[in-house]
């Protein structure tokens, strides 16, 4: 018997959403089916603009809200036609997020669960973050939970990698709490910053960026930024590691292609950085998230730390594109089994709780 949920996951890079039927009914739990959906242009221009704080209007935002909550449960129906006949449980959709302040006490994710469960006749679980941030967490990561839940392991202690607009880490260290942070920009930069001198959405493979050398200077300068060194619990995001923020670190007179050599430097000694800090001797780390497929950045990880073994988490069963949404589907499944969702060891919130607004069709 299925015991099956759907995840949407829509991240920073503003690229479009991944769908991911997982079933639960074993452990490990299976991963049925995917879909992806890309982001019409003027969605992703919309979304760019209220992510930057360009465009603050209440109205445009909630109408975006709206048009973004249409795309989540079209998406997920594509998904369920795929899968033949068997009813999801529910929808775990995370919403695109446009804020994250957990310091002033809020975090913004848009797209309706009433909308999404309408249009699916499915029930649909949203604002997972909130109540996490409400008992004095940062609402974020939330990943570490589900890497904890399904890869942890009594043979090795591991470090999972996820590099999406931001990148977060976990630590499966045996007889030790969870750790899990962000460790600062993932792909937002590298994708600003060829999408400010190209056509197209990322540096594919980390081709342009491999034209390029590393400015060691500029390279020091950004991993100066007290964000490094701070300690966990800690998130970030895109309201702080922007192009402005980049700007402030150039002299002007740098070559684009050796600006984008030195960030994708900045992603792999910040991840090496973190890792250091955990204190942990690990000898194995898997990717995830779109960072995985730049096959540049991770040659430049696994020359940052050349004795540690670095691969994907497809060697732990679950490819690493759909990882995220599959921590989704999981946090829905959480909560309508009303089992905790967050790690106070990750998060530093004040205890354990139950995560996500429940949306009956």
């Amino acid at each position: 018997m299925s015991d099956l949920c759907i995840g949407l996951m829509s991240g920073t890079s503003c690229d479009g959403i991944d769908a991911a039927a997982v079933d639960f009914a074993q452990h490990p739990p299976t991963l049925v089916d995917t879909h992806y959906e890309p982001y019409p242009t003027a969605l992703k221009v919309a979304v760019q603009a209220v992510s930057d704080g360009s465009d603050d209007r209440l109205d445009d935002v909630m109408a975006l809200s709206v048009s973004l909550s249409k795309a989540y449960a079209n998406c997920a129906n594509r998904l369920i036609a795929k899968l033949g006949g068997v009813i999801p449980r529910a929808i775990g959709s995370h919403g695109q997020t446009v804020r994250h302040r957990p310091e002033a006490g809020f975090t913004v994710q848009l797209g309706s669960g009433a909308i999404i469960a309408q249009m699916t006749d499915i029930p649909t679980v949203t604002d997972f973050r909130s109540m996490d941030i409400a008992l004095g967490g940062q609402g974020a990561p939330l990943v570490p939970a589900f890497h904890n839940a399904v890869f942890r392991s009594t043979a090795e202690d591991r470090v999972i990698v996820n590099i999406g607009g931001i990148a977060n880490l976990t630590l499966l260290k045996s007889g030790l709490d969870t750790i899990g942070f962000d460790t600062g920009p993932g792909n937002t930069l590298l994708d600003h910053w060829f999408r400010a001198h190209h056509d197209g959405a990322f540096d594919e493979n980390g081709l342009w960026s491999s034209q390029g050398v590393v400015i060691e200077s500029l390279l020091a300068s950004m991993l100066d930024d007290p964000y490094f060194s701070k300690a966990a619990p800690k998130s970030t995001g895109l309201e702080y590691f922007n192009l402005k923020w980049l700007s402030g670190n150039l002299s002007g007179a740098e070559k684009p292609a050796d600006v984008q050599a030195t960030l994708r430097a900045l992603t792999a000694r910040s991840i090496a950085k973190a890792i250091d800090q955990t204190g942990a001797d690990v000898a194995a780390v898997f990717i995830c998230g779109g960072g995985a497929r730049n096959s540049a950045l991770i040659q430049e990880i696994q020359a940052v730390i050349p004795t540690v073994e670095i691969s994907t988490t497809a060697a732990l069963g679950i490819d690493p594109q759909w990882v995220e949404a599959s921590a989704f589907a999981w946090l829905a499944h959480q909560r309508l089994a009303q089992q905790p969702g967050n790690l106070s060891s990750v998060t530093g919130a004040s205890r354990l709780a139950i995560l996500g607004s429940l949306y009956l069709p």
